[in-house]
């Protein structure tokens, strides 16, 4: 058969990770081969290369106008980051135009090399979602006379940065909530909840020191929890949908009437996630650390605390900055151990158990332990070089001579001595 002289048709990148895999970020260059292999001569009109970059959305909705009247609704957006088109043999013909003028290819391997800079601007992180998807690929399309053509199609792999060594992600993350439980005419004394974390950015494998306090006033037995949520936001035709996922969570003990629970740096590892997508004007990836109480038979008290994940981590010098910020705030905390140094990203790794336990669907509203669904976006080729080890005590702290008291110091103000 003539169709089997084309034996080979691939698609090679020359840079690749230390997981070989094609990895780039924007204004990166990217560059590889095309490799056809045939069994014998073949005519060739072109040999081209298309690379493009999308991120699309898609999902439908069902909609009733009567009572046996109903119709979907469709809602689709899409948006182009990179189409860059190259010849790399010949130029297209029409099939009518004379044979002079093909390229032939001799019985053996034959590669042919490209390369194209993807755009200086910031780009959309690659991303798999239930709603949609960001994606970056290259095809080539080998074009015969009187012959269908040969295509084949590689992907490769985004990363838009995010540096947590920002101000703005370096800050402290706190917060207080309170509720009373009431059943008819009858109400219960107070749960409330004050948490806080030492900043708001983060990046996979590391582990989040939650500081918080609990105090069970009702008359139940609740349970203090913490997890981690990925929300995915996907937007069309002016409409939006979303879905939160299950990353990652912890529990305390439980609480009974009357008594109260500190957390002194309780700690929540962040699996290999996608990082946060903040820029992509239909597809936004948030995530968020969520504090709260377990109540029995009652609507859970929910304390979220805004969190960013990044793929820069933390440097020495950020670290201090974040320590010194963190006991300057208004909630003063007590550390009582140093924080464990950022983890070996280069040899990072969550069992399969260990994932599907922990990233399980479950409602914002009603946080839960186990849930159904599974993290769509769940990455973990991509590893980062560690930081260097870092410390949370200052080592030119300022003269104590006093601690503040008074009523607007609060219950969470203490002497630094203490």
């Amino acid at each position: 058969m003539v169709l089997s002289k084309v034996k080979a048709f691939a698609i090679y990148f020359d840079n690749l990770n230390e997981h070989n895999l094609p990895v780039f970020s924007g204004g990166d260059q990217i560059s590889g081969r095309v490799v056809v292999e045939v069994t014998e001569e073949v005519r060739v009109k072109s040999l081209n290369i298309h690379a493009r970059g999308v991120a699309k959305v898609r999902w439908t909705e069902s909609r009733n106008t009567g009572a046996n009247t109903a119709y979907t609704q469709n809602y689709t957006e899409e948006v182009e980051y990179l189409n860059h088109y190259d010849n790399l043999i010949g130029e297209e013909r029409d099939d009518e135009s004379p044979d002079e003028g093909f390229t032939i290819l001799c019985t053996g391997v034959h590669e042919f090399a490209f390369s194209l800079n993807l755009p200086q601007m910031p780009l959309a992180t690659s991303f798999e979602g239930k709603h949609g998807s960001v994606r970056y690929w290259v095809k080539a399309e080998l074009q015969r006379p009187w012959l269908l053509p040969v295509k084949v199609k590689k992907e490769f792999i985004v990363f838009e940065h995010i540096d947590i060594n920002t101000p703005v992600l370096l800050a402290p993350q706190a917060g207080t909530k309170e509720k009373t439980l009431c059943c008819w005419f009858c109400a219960s004394g107070p749960i409330s909840i004050s948490a806080k974390i030492e900043r708001k950015g983060y990046t996979p494998g590391e582990s989040i020191q939650i500081f918080a306090e609990m105090e069970n006033c009702s008359s139940r037995v609740v349970i203090p929890k913490a997890a981690l949520y990925q929300t995915q936001t996907f937007y069309a035709k002016g409409k939006g949908k979303q879905i939160q996922q299950l990353v990652s969570n912890l529990r305390g003990d439980p609480l009974p009437q009357g008594k109260s629970q500190s957390w002194e740096g309780k700690s929540l590892k962040i699996p290999p996630v996608s990082p946060s997508i903040i820029d992509c004007p239909i597809i936004r990836v948030e995530y968020a650390l969520v504090v709260y109480v377990d109540v029995p038979g009652g609507l859970n008290l929910n304390l979220s605390l805004p969190l960013v994940i990044g793929t820069i981590p933390l440097h020495a010098c950020s670290s201090r900055t974040s320590s010194i910020s963190s006991q300057t705030s208004n909630l003063r905390w007590s550390l009582q151990e140093r924080p464990e140094a950022p983890p070996d990203y280069s040899n990072l790794a969550v069992s399969e158990e260990h994932r599907r336990d922990c990233l399980q669907g479950s409602d914002w509203s009603q946080p839960q332990e186990e849930a159904e669904g599974s993290l769509l976006a769940y990455i973990t080729e991509f590893r980062y070089l560690p930081p260097p080890l870092y410390s949370e005590v200052d080592p030119y702290p300022d003269p104590v001579e006093g601690c503040r008291g008074g009523e607007d110091a609060g219950r969470w103000d203490s002497c630094p001595s203490r």
